[in-house]
């Protein structure tokens, strides 16, 4: 198990009963990594309580795998297995480990952010504690700046200069300790709990839990990153400003103008959650629902995976009835070559009708296509037409 017992924390309040911001933080961080270490062994550890729903969870999950496989609704192949593989292992690997747990999860998690806010401003060692630092050195000149107005005064009625900047300590501490803190216990709760939401992950019916998981803990360990680099503008601005009104006296109107800029300090802490929020809300993970609908309608796959549009039989029909202009003209061209090389066909032949007594049978009218024919057929024709009636 990481770490002593909680006597070995730092306290969170020093024995000279002054608050410290950084004091708080420092033994914060001490009592949530040995909270997480102690609670992920008494719940996935060798005597856990969530030992055998663990066991119970990788039979269920196994059993589920080979009915599938033998009734043909699953299949596996190398494209398919290696995920499953892969996230099966690493589930286990950080349900069953605490070693692997905290030196991968909780440092990447807990420090990565940290460190990064470092690197951006050039500090050497953790950002959030030289941050905390400026605030209890702010704190100080603010409460001596307080102090001195409030000599100055004497016994004057309503609201005085030492009244603003009493409540700009007060809204000062809210936002920075508002902030930092709560980010830093509700990590440290999510953290505790990892191990048990990193084995739902196994099973797609329960992935969304661990997909939410995952948005909450990061949105939460980013919102340190951002605190420290839109406070420490604000540190580095008030401090001499609060120096030099402890020194020179200070107004109503200067008080003022440092209980506006203790307020904007605060904003700016609650702007912090905000833009984390909105960052992990619009976070895609690969195997999520959306990032499903996100690639079936990307332009770089466009309608592979989609089903064909049904065909219009209203335009099917007009294709093959009204044929373009450019086919009814060359079908019309064929038509008169063929009409004027085709040879006539004779008419066929009928036996005359009796004629009505005292007159001679009229000869059957030729058809207009048979006038062209050969003398022979005319010919046989008038002998039929002029034989004597009986």
């Amino acid at each position: 198990m990481a770490g002593g017992s909680p006597m070995n924390c730092p306290a969170l309040i020093p024995a000279d009963g002054q608050p410290a911001l950084g004091a708080m933080l420092r033994g914060l961080d001490c009592m949530t990594a040995q909270a997480s270490a102690t609670g992920f062994a008494r719940l996935l550890g060798s005597h856990g309580a969530l030992t055998g729903a663990l066991t119970l969870a990788l039979t269920l999950y196994v059993a589920l795998l080979a009915l599938g496989l033998m009734s043909g609704r699953a299949s596996l192949s190398l494209s398919t297995l290696t995920p499953r593989m892969m996230t099966l292992g690493l589930a286990l690997t950080f349900a069953t480990s605490w070693m692997a747990y905290s030196q991968t999860v909780w440092t990447l998690l807990a420090n990565g952010p940290d460190w990064l806010a470092s690197q951006m401003l050039g500090l050497r060692g953790s950002a959030a504690q030289a941050l905390a630092v400026r605030l209890d050195g702010l704190f100080g000149v603010l409460m001596d700046a307080a102090r001195a107005a409030q000599e100055a005064q004497g016994d004057a009625k309503g609201i005085q200069p030492a009244d603003l900047l009493n409540l700009s300590a007060l809204v000062l501490m809210l936002g920075s300790v508002g902030v930092l803190v709560t980010s830093r216990i509700v990590l440290a709760v999510l953290l505790t709990l990892g191990p048990v939401f990193v084995v739902l992950s196994i099973f797609g019916g329960t992935r969304g839990l661990f997909e939410g998981w995952l948005k909450a803990a990061v949105g939460f360990a980013l919102v340190p990153l951002f605190a420290v680099l839109l406070g420490a503008g604000v540190t580095e601005v008030l401090t001499p400003m609060l120096r030099s009104m402890a020194q020179n006296g200070i107004s109503m109107e200067e008080a003022a103008a440092v209980l506006l800029a203790a307020t904007i300090h605060s904003a700016l802490m609650v702007l912090a959650l905000k833009v984390t929020a909105m960052l992990t809300a619009g976070w895609r993970l690969p195997w999520g629902q959306g990032a499903q609908d996100q690639q079936l309608s990307s332009p770089l796959w466009g309608n592979r995976f989609a089903p064909p549009a049904p065909p219009n039989m209203q335009t099917i029909a007009q294709s093959t009835t009204a044929p373009q202009p450019a086919a009814a003209a060359t079908d019309r061209r064929i038509r008169a070559i063929l009409a004027a090389t085709a040879v006539p066909m004779p008419a066929p032949l009928s036996l005359p009708m009796a004629p009505a007594r005292g007159a001679h049978a009229a000869a059957p009218a030729l058809p207009a296509s048979g006038q062209g024919a050969a003398s022979r057929q005319r010919q046989l024709a008038r002998q039929i037409t002029r034989k004597p009636s009986v």
